[in-house]
């Protein structure tokens, strides 16, 4: 395949996948934004349920992502017994851990919620809401390996038509459910608060959850074909778990991460850690375009290990990470001309929170390049095999290098907001070296018998 081609054929992924990160971030603020004016405490019972289902989404995708990258590879070796197979794997594990999930939350919700927050006055209204979104992660385990099919299928525009139905739909049950509806004069709904929307959530995935499976039906490109209940079942099973769990396990790491550089930067000046709460969301909806070209890379790369077409390997992942970079710039670009409107986005806060942000935007102008940088080469890497590697990159990177750094910066030295926030770049600069030199390596050494060690059949 050409550069141009290899090119063209990423894009034509890229773009949907990222749409569907971004409607997916859009439909929680929809949400948010249906239950505020019921007030400070429903706004904070929903902040922290969703916070809570949230964590356990994002380890299902990862979970998906891994098995998206196990079908890719049966779709590029055209061979539907093992696109079969990963399928059902690929369901059996995340369909497992969603029940696992599912449990923890019936069995213990109390205790965690009262773990999450003092405030007796929102146990309530979180357990309301967790009581009935707790079935969305059963519902999301059977969605996210079906979108992970397609993904691998590189027909990424049907889970994107998929979050298109979804998203209207969980936007208009959730505000009659919420507020409740006048029908007419004998005929009236009453509002449910929290549980209107966690009920609108349900249903919206319900529909998407019927859309997808219809298409999996009717696709000509599927010929699937039912589990055989025999020991080449269970081997496919723990395979393709022994690929996926680091991938599960890394972005589990991460989001604690996540939440211990909050936490951390929640013990500076409550306007310094306003001018960060302001700024994660746009960072995490720009990098969203990078994360999208990195996983259409993956799936690109894994079709073609699958094949065994690695003619032109090494010059389509040089070329993937010089798209990243590109594109990593662009989004940098976006976030400096953004700084110079933060006064126009955030109106009326006080000027202290104004001089914080203007402090921290050399850094999170800088940080999606390097961030972006870091993420195409680790896509990659668990697209030849190396979970387990971008793993330990990570959990060094960030448990045992960076976050302590910022723990003393903060509570040991005190220092200001510029150099708490510049621990986030810091660390994607620790990473990135490990990264290069691994990828580097990696590509040196693959060959056909180490692609034919990543299909299980």
């Amino acid at each position: 395949m050409s550069s141009q081609s290899y090119v063209k054929k990423n894009l034509s992924l890229a773009w949907p996948l990222a749409l569907n990160g971004l409607l997916m971030q859009s439909m929680l603020m929809i949400d948010t934004l249906l239950v505020s004016p019921l007030g400070e405490i429903p706004l904070a019972a929903m902040g922290i349920s969703t916070a809570i289902v949230a964590a356990i989404l994002g380890i299902q995708m990862a979970l998906a992502n891994g098995t998206q990258l196990v079908l890719s590879r049966a779709v590029g070796a055209g061979n539907q017994a093992s696109l079969s197979k990963g399928l059902w794997s690929g369901m059996f594990i995340n369909g497992s851990v969603a029940l696992l999930f599912w449990i923890l939350l019936t069995f213990f919700d109390l205790p965690l919620i009262a773990a999450l927050t003092d405030n007796v006055s929102l146990h309530q209204e979180i357990s309301d809401y967790l009581n009935i979104s707790k079935y969305i992660i059963l519902f999301t385990a059977i969605t996210q390996v079906m979108i992970a099919l397609f993904n691998g299928l590189g027909k990424t525009k049907i889970p994107f038509k998929g979050y298109l139905i979804e998203l209207p739909i969980n936007a208009l049950f959730s505000y009659v459910l919420i507020h409740g509806y006048s029908f007419s004069e004998g005929i009236t709904l009453t509002g449910l608060g929290v549980q209107g929307a966690a009920i609108g959530s349900i249903i919206a995935i319900t529909v998407r959850m019927i859309y997808l499976g219809l298409y999996v039906y009717i696709d000509p490109d599927l010929r699937l074909t039912t589990p055989r209940r025999d020991i080449s079942m269970l081997r496919n099973i723990r395979s393709h778990f022994v690929e996926i769990f680091p991938i599960a396990a890394n972005v589990t790491i991460l989001l604690i991460g996540a939440t211990v550089y909050q936490l951390l930067y929640s013990q500076l000046a409550i306007n310094a850690y306003v001018a960060i709460t302001l700024v994660m969301p746009w960072i995490r909806a720009g990098t969203q375009f990078i994360a999208a070209w990195s996983h259409s890379s993956a799936i690109t790369i894994s079709q073609a290990i699958g094949s065994k077409k690695m003619d032109d390997l090494t010059k389509n992942v040089d070329t993937s990470i010089d798209i990243a970079v590109i594109i990593s710039v662009i989004c940098a670009v976006l976030f400096a001309i953004m700084s110079f409107f933060m006064a126009d986005i955030y109106p009326e806060l006080d000027d202290t929170t104004y001089q914080a942000l203007a402090v921290i935007a050399p850094l999170y102008i800088f940080l999606p390049i390097v961030r972006g940088y870091n993420t195409v080469h680790g896509n990659i890497l668990r697209a030849v095999g190396k979970t387990t590697a971008v793993f330990k990159i990570n959990f060094t990177g960030q448990w045992i290098i960076s976050i302590p750094l910022c723990a003393f910066i903060v509570l040991g030295l005190d220092a200001s907001i510029f150099w708490a926030f510049a621990i986030q770049p810091f660390e994607e600069v620790v990473k990135a070296i490990p990264f290069r030199q691994l990828a580097r390596k990696s590509l040196k050494e693959f060959d056909l018998e180490k692609a034919q060690k990543l299909m299980y059949d």
